[in-house]
């Protein structure tokens, strides 16, 4: 067995540089709403609210081929099987960007039905629709670059998948302030700069594979769909992407809930959500850090090896969670004041956030555990506990709490929902692992 201080070094150095991207992912998201709350417009930053859940779907999307590829190659790899993993990391290559075009079309043709179903208002609809109309343009884009990155960690380099993150994440906020505040853009400039900054950080990932850096090959001559390849990526890549995909969905329920309050409500809840994820980054670059060393060790069937990195990453994760949790929720004036200015969103901004923490470690220990399942090609059972996440119990909670408790109602409906959540999770879990077929823990 491998000693504690390797475990902890290999794991670090896959951590870290998932911690940033998601650091990075977030500073991405939350340049728009920061470079928009300078322009002293509120329906604009609750036209930006409205909008987010939808690009977070797309986002969701480009995990079917990130999860998918992270599980699927870094197991094919530690069984020793170098050419099936050349054949997987060009299916999701190819597959993300005929999916991102396909949908970016469909998407265009019902961008209208589907803001007036998320509760954008007459003074929100333009504003929104604008926004959208850009940055669904860069769909095929953002889905390839999630699949490279996740090829990326799979073999091993992290670093590099962090750095292609870093570079267009660092250039959005270059351009958000240029766009939106120097030519005036205001909302159509920030879904420009996001455009701009999701397709050139694409060109750092396409560079990556042409040059030869990578040990896999995804030329089109590797591409297949039979034999498995398909179905492993998909059984993994769609259970991952359900409950992003799904938190989206609830999100855009959550907004039309929280519409009939006023747009200053939306406003404040699209803003402590976004704060709210700062506390979330820990556990999101922890199980996506650890996720292709876990798969590697069970390709390579060294259960201890596994059992430890589990452990580690379950203290690492629930130990810095707890920081960042404190530090928001005392700062939380400070924080709330750098996005929002006008008295009641700010107010409703502060509580709502102050309550939406109490969940953040429930979710960074769900999170790991879940990666952990992925990690092991459980896909049956991370579809069941995704679906259960967010239909099953957060979405009925929203309205339940929302007609007991009001607009104050909507927010507590997380905390209970994860509470629900992670109980199944770890029940589900214990029978997975339990299970004498995998030789994990003795009897």
């Amino acid at each position: 067995m491998t000693s504690s201080p390797s475990i902890a070094r290999q794991a670090v150095s896959n951590i870290i540089p998932a911690i940033i991207v998601e650091i990075m992912l977030l500073i991405y998201n939350l340049a728009d709403t920061f470079f928009i709350g300078q322009t002293k417009d509120p329906l604009q930053l609750a036209a930006v609210s409205l909008a987010s859940p939808i690009f977070m779907v797309l986002i969701a999307l480009g995990i079917i081929f990130m999860a998918g590829a992270m599980s699927f190659i870094s197991r094919t790899l530690g069984a020793g099987q170098a050419e099936r993993a050349n054949n997987i990391a060009s299916f999701c290559v190819w597959g993300s960007m005929v999916t991102g075009t396909v949908v970016a079309v469909i998407f265009m043709c019902f961008i209208e039905r589907i803001l007036k179903a998320i509760g954008a208002s007459p003074e929100t609809f333009t504003m929104a629709y604008n926004y959208l109309s850009i940055v669904v343009a860069s769909t095929p884009f953002i889905l390839f670059s999630m699949a490279g990155g996740g090829i990326m960690r799979a073999e091993n380099h992290a670093s590099a998948a962090m750095l292609g993150q870093v570079f267009g994440n660092m250039l959005n906020v270059i351009l958000d302030p240029i766009m939106i505040l120097w030519l005036g853009w205001g909302i159509t400039g920030a879904a420009i700069a996001t455009t701009a900054s999701i397709i050139i950080g694409a060109g750092y990932y396409a560079g990556y594979f042409i040059s030869g850096r990578s040990s896999l090959s995804i030329h089109v001559k590797n591409f297949r769909l039979n034999d498995g390849i398909a179905w492993g990526v998909l059984a993994i890549g769609i259970p991952a992407c359900l409950d992003p995909w799904l938190m989206s969905i609830s999100q855009m329920v959550m907004n039309s809930l929280m519409s009939a309050y006023g747009d200053m409500a939306v406003a404040a809840a699209g803003v402590s959500m976004r704060i709210e994820q700062i506390a979330c980054l820990i556990a999101m670059g922890t199980g996506q850090g650890v996720q292709p060393l876990l798969g590697f060790s069970i390709g390579a069937e060294d259960w201890n090896r596994y059992k430890a990195m589990l452990k580690f990453a379950l203290k690492f994760t629930i130990s810095l969670t707890l920081v960042m949790v404190g530090l928001c929720y005392f700062f939380a004036y400070d924080i709330v004041a750098m996005f929002v200015s006008e008295p009641e969103a700010f107010g409703y901004a502060v509580k709502f956030l102050r309550m939406k923490l109490s969940s953040s470690l429930l979710f960074a220990i769900f999170f790991v555990f879940i990666n952990a399942l992925q990690a092991m090609g459980a896909g049956k059972a991370s579809f069941i506990l995704s679906v259960c996440r967010q239909c099953v119990l957060y979405m009925p909670l929203l309205f339940v709490m929302n007609y007991f408790a009001g607009e104050y109602g909507i927010v507590w409906a997380l905390p209970m929902a994860e509470l629900l959540s992670l109980t199944q999770t770890v029940i589900i879990y214990g029978k997975i692992i339990f299970n004498p077929k995998h030789h994990i823990y003795p009897e």
